[in-house]
């Protein structure tokens, strides 16, 4: 199951886990998609290409709840 990372890693915007525009790498790094993009699709961490991330359910999202640990570092 996917982390779902509240965070984007280099800008520090919210990407909660049931709305759109988050991308990862298969690392689960995370990026809004300003930032994707402009890291040309490409996780500057490991590497790896960035895709869409999924979008959660809200109604699974109890069951299964996303991260609450933020990543940017300011």
């Amino acid at each position: 199951m996917l982390e779902m990372r509240p965070d984007c890693e280099r800008c520090g915007v919210d990407l909660p886990a049931e709305a759109p525009g988050a991308f990862i790498c298969s690392m689960e790094c995370t990026f809004c998609a300003q930032c994707a993009d402009a890291l040309d699709d490409l996780c500057p961490n490991c590497g790896g290409e960035m895709m869409d991330r999924p979008t959660r359910a809200k109604t699974v999202q109890e069951k299964y709840p996303a991260s609450t640990q933020r990543r940017f570092e300011a």
